[in-house]
């Protein structure tokens, strides 16, 4: 009798935390259970409720999902192996990446050899010998100048001699990659010509970081007109955030590292709230998976809890927020393998072929409720720091 009275208060206390008490592992578990059934605890944990989270709040309902990218994901194969298959998959629905991933992207595309090679070797007797180094990924220092050459030869076209955004920059790159491809007979080799065929979004959120960068500067040199127009990126990344909430689905933020692109996604919702003056409660769902620490202030380790504070966040479904410290070299591959075994694949929202609609919604809305004086908060006016600007209580 005092046993039973005893650990009835405790399995009440417990009552919504599960037993943790896994099966041994097999040499038949799949991907996908080896997940749900042994990462427990620790990071291990948070990656079993990152990957949840996912396939079970984040995908389901069509909701949109936006993907950022930063750290030599692409030269280390998890362009191939991982981006593809989510993308033709309807699992991702836009992307903000580095411009180096996309670069490092185009090797793949243009059927240019890279290898797994060591973390320890002589950089100087590499250099000599006209070796790249990406950590433990080597490749020759003609992959670099043959790629420049094809982006070089690929931008004096007459399609792009003009401003544009770098999603319709990347999208028209795609166009000739995948064309290369053909070509080469080759398929599935690069995120650029996959964006091209699945009509999904990519920008960069700093044009000029990268090697595409660079020979787009040089171009201009012989008289090209092309030029990002980053206005209109920020405008239609605000679009297509807000063509999400406006039509009643939800808006995921899936950001593998941090850095620029993390920001860059995330600041949509201040955009769209704070400067644009209309109302938004900020993204549903946030899942990273990054190896920043907070405490040193840096954007890429900024939690979701700040981000509510910042509008970028609903505080609603913060609970729901995952932020899992490993490496996305290991996090992606088994994220990936999880979404495509537990998710039905979905139908492609092809956002790039709607992106002058996109942009002449929310800009519509903007000029219909925005102002060029100071935008009147709906945060409460008890909790700002200055009542200056504000017409009255």
């Amino acid at each position: 009798m005092s046993r039973s009275k005893s650990s009835h208060p405790i399995a009440k206390k417990f009552a919504a935390y599960p037993r943790l008490n896994p099966f041994g592992i097999g040499r038949d578990i799949t991907a996908a259970d080896l997940i749900d059934q042994t990462l427990l605890a620790y990071n291990g944990g948070r990656l079993r409720e990152a990957a949840q989270l996912l396939a079970k709040k984040m995908l389901p309902d069509d909701g949109f999902i936006g993907l950022s990218l930063t750290g030599a994901l692409t030269p280390a194969g998890l362009g191939k192996s991982c981006l593809i298959p989510l993308m033709k998959g309807g699992y991702v629905d836009w992307i903000v990446s580095t411009g180096a991933n996309l670069y490092h992207d185009l090797h793949f595309g243009l059927d240019m050899h890279l290898h797994s090679g060591s973390p320890f070797m002589d950089d100087v007797e590499l250099h000599q010998e006209g070796v790249i180094r990406i950590y433990d990924v080597l490749f020759d220092y003609n992959v670099l100048l043959d790629t420049d050459a094809f982006v070089r030869e690929v931008i004096q076209g007459p399609e792009f001699q003009r401003p544009m955004g770098t999603d319709e920059f990347h999208h028209l790159l795609g166009k000739y990659v995948h064309a290369r491809q053909k070509k080469l007979g080759i398929q599935d080799s690069s995120v650029l010509a996959t964006a091209y065929e699945c009509g999904i979004p990519i920008f960069t959120s700093s044009p000029g970081d990268s090697s595409i960068g660079m020979n787009v500067a040089a171009m201009s040199l012989r008289g090209s007109a092309l030029q990002p127009d980053v206005n209109r990126d920020v405008n239609q990344t605000a679009g297509i955030v807000y063509l999400a909430k406006s039509t009643g689905h939800t808006s995921s933020v899936w950001i593998l590292g941090g850095g620029s692109p993390k920001n860059f996604m995330l600041q949509t919702e201040p955009q769209i709230q704070e400067v644009m003056g209309i109302q938004e409660k900020g993204h549903d769902y946030f899942l990273q998976c990054t190896d920043a620490r907070p405490d040193t202030g840096g954007l890429s380790g900024a939690t979701p809890a700040e981000a509510v504070s910042w509008g970028k966040v609903d505080p609603d479904k913060l609970p729901d927020s995952v932020v899992c410290y490993t490496d996305s070299t290991i996090a992606l591959p088994l994220l990936t393998a999880y979404v495509t075994a537990r998710v039905k694949p979905r139908k492609l929202k092809r956002l790039h072929d709607h992106r002058d609609a996109i942009l002449d919604t929310v800009k519509a809305k903007y000029l219909k409720t925005g102002t060029v004086t100071k935008v009147l908060t709906s945060r409460k006016i008890a909790k700002r720091a200055s009542s200056v600007g504000l017409k009255g209580k």
